[in-house]
Parts: C-alpha cells; sequence; structure tokens
C-alpha cells in the first residue's frame, strides 16, 4: 500500500516504473526511482534516534555486516577505515533499500565528488563492500557499482632530493622531528606504523607487523636512521616518543610531522606519505628490484609498488636508452672515420705510385 503523505524526492510521479517499498505505509524506508539520479536529495530519517534499522534497507546491511567475519577479520586500523566511511554513505543513504539500488543510484552518489576524487573512490570501494556482501547473504543478485569508475584522483607526491634536503636543512639530527622525518624516509613505512615502532638495540633491525596488512618485515637499520636515534635517546621502547616521554598516538604523530613540514616552509603537496614513495624511488633508483623494494616497504602486490617507482623506472629506462643510442653513434662514427683513414690511405698510395707502376685498369 502506499503511504497517505505526499511523495518524496524518491518517487516518481511521471510516466514509467515507480518501484516502491514493501514495508508499512508509515515507514520512512527510502526507495529507488529509475528516472533520475534526482532521488539521492531525500531527506533520511534521523539516524541517532535510537531507531532500529528497517529490514532490507542498507543500515540493516551495515549492521549484519559490522559483525561478520569479513569485517571482523581486518585490523583494527582497517576496521575503523571502513566504518567511518559506510557511516558517512549511511547517514544520506542508510533509509534506502539494498535490493533497488541502480548503476545510475552509483553514478548519482560519486558525481558529488568531482572535486574530493580521493573520497569518492574510498566510498566506491565501501558501497562495493556493502554490495557484495548483500550478493553473498541472499539481498542482491548482481553488483550494480560493477564497471563503475571514480573521478581519477591525484597521486600523492613524491618527494625529491631537494625537498627532502630542505626539510634536513631545518630540522638538524638531534630533534625530534628529524628523528620522525629520518623513520618515516628510511624505513619506508607508514606513519600509522612508524608512531608504534619499537627502538631497535645497536646491531638490531625494526620489527614490525604492518597494521593495514599484516605483513611482519624485519627492517636493517640505515645508518643515518640509526645517528638519529642515537642523537635522541629515549628510556622507551618506543622509537619515537613525544615531549612527555610517551609514545605518540597515529594522529599524534601525523600531526608532529605534518606541522615539521609546515614549519620548514614546504609546499603544500609535501605530505608525510610522500616520504613513503620517497623510500621506494630510492631503492628504484639504487637498481633494486620490485620484490627487493616489497621486502622493504611491505607491499603485497607488484602494481603498488609499480605506482610508487614509475616515475624512477622511466628515468632509469630513459636513460639506459640514451646510453644505447649513444653507443650505437659512436660506434657508426668511428666506423666512419676508419672507412675515411682507409680511403685516404689507399688514394695517398695510388696517386704516389712511380710512373710506369700505375693499375692497369681504374678500380
Amino acid at each position: 500500500m502506499r503511504s497517505a503523505t505526499a511523495p518524496g524526492p524518491c518517487d516518481s510521479t511521471s510516466a514509467g516504473t515507480v518501484f516502491e517499498p514493501s514495508f508499512p505505509a508509515r515507514s520512512v524506508h527510502g526507495s529507488f526511482s529509475t528516472h533520475t539520479p534526482q532521488p539521492w536529495a531525500s531527506n533520511p530519517p534521523n539516524l541517532r534516534s535510537g531507531k532500529a534499522a528497517l529490514p532490507g534497507s542498507f543500515r540493516a546491511l551495515a549492521t549484519r555486516y559490522f559483525a561478520s567475519p569479513q569485517f571482523l577479520s581486518l585490523s583494527a586500523t582497517s576496521q575503523t577505515n571502513y566504518r567511518r566511511a559506510i557511516d558517512r554513505f549511511l547517514l544520506e543513504h542508510g533509509h534506502r533499500r539494498v535490493d533497488q539500488m541502480k548503476r545510475e543510484h552509483v553514478d548519482a552518489i560519486l558525481g558529488k565528488f568531482a572535486d574530493k576524487p580521493g573520497a569518492g573512490i574510498i566510498l566506491l570501494k565501501r558501497m562495493r563492500t556493502l554490495l557484495r556482501y548483500a550478493m553473498a547473504i541472499g539481498w542482491r543478485e548482481s553488483d550494480p557499482s560493477a564497471g563503475v569508475r571514480a573521478f581519477k584522483s591525484r597521486e600523492i607526491h613524491t618527494w625529491d632530493e631537494s625537498e627532502i634536503a630542505t626539510f634536513e636543512a631545518r630540522w638538524p639530527i638531534g630533534s625530534k622531528q628529524r628523528l620522525a622525518f629520518d623513520l618515516l624516509l628510511y624505513t619506508g613505512q607508514r606513519g600509522s606504523d612508524v608512531a608504534r615502532m619499537a627502538r631497535p638495540a645497536a646491531g638490531e633491525k625494526f620489527r614490525r607487523v604492518q597494521q593495514k596488512t599484516g605483513a611482519a618485515l624485519a627492517i636493517t637499520v640505515h645508518p643515518a636512521l640509526r645517528r638519529s636515534l642515537d642523537a635522541c635517546p629515549s628510556g622507551h621502547v618506543a622509537a619515537i616518543v613525544t615531549e612527555f616521554g610517551r609514545p605518540f598516538t597515529v594522529k599524534g604523530f601525523q600531526n608532529f610531522i605534518s606541522d615539521a613540514i609546515r614549519d620548514a616552509k614546504l609546499p603544500s603537496r609535501c605530505k608525510a606519505h610522500g616520504l613513503r614513495k620517497a623510500a621506494a624511488r630510492r631503492l628504484a633508483e639504487a637498481g633494486c628490484s620490485a620484490n627487493e623494494i616489497m621486502a622493504v616497504t611491505g607491499h603485497k602486490t607488484l602494481s603498488e609498488v609499480e605506482r610508487y617507482t614509475r616515475a624512477a623506472e622511466q628515468e632509469r629506462l630513459n636513460a639506459a636508452a640514451m646510453a644505447k643510442t649513444l653507443r650505437e653513434q659512436k660506434l657508426a662514427n668511428s666506423k666512419g672515420r676508419v672507412g675515411k683513414h682507409v680511403g685516404a690511405k689507399e688514394k695517398k698510395s695510388a696517386m704516389a705510385l712511380p710512373r710506369g707502376l700505375e693499375p692497369l685498369s681504374s678500380p
């Protein structure tokens, strides 16, 4: 039965198919129209009212997903990130029916993120998480986000050597800012892992299970990083501590290094995560294989490493190609000079022959 209230933005009032909720008339459960993407403008119910999620809605689906092995097997950091993105989606669309979402609705949602492509990419990933879980438990037969591409995001800038030198000039060895910087640059780890990294004793390696991937890594301490560690002695097990002698939280460490970067008057494109990319770039420039780089950074796939080292690889291949070209040119020039020299000698020899000893016929 249709509600007696006026149709909302989710309903179609003109010719065409209208999908209506199969719930009581007073339900605030939203449906999806097949007409236009406009239905997304409807006002969702108050999600903080304490009311239970309506059956078949995205909020009900998310509740089941958060209690599933698929979600609970994620790392604590990944669970936090997944929940944050999904909760943002639910604020606007949690009251809508899972089985009536279509490709046009996915496109409409992502269309709002033209100026925030990174956030759009994350949202698309988490929508797919929910939709594929819905398929797994029989709430849907297909994934309407299949084939959808979000706006292309700008890649995080890889620090160049001049930017690295600028930071080092502002924060000398012995400062906590320099230690934080060197930990990021010389281990190639994410800030979330550096904040929790244990300080290795002399001659030992960093040992860390990555928060995001669960990869167990043993990382050799670079001599430059050892100097920074020795210049900032600490009785704490953590590699770096706050001014109060306590370990950084992940957020606190991120704020700390961001402040240090701004204080060094570096461009806004220089982010802490760009130092991880700089570490991978340096490894690539040193001729390390993709597998060797992965052993340091902890990446699980070659495609991830290639994304980080693409510029260095292009530069290396360009230099190799130019070197081959120069070698070929030198070889060709050398052959040309030899040929000219031989020809000149033959000509000179022919001209110097005494009369009577000329060749019987011209060559």
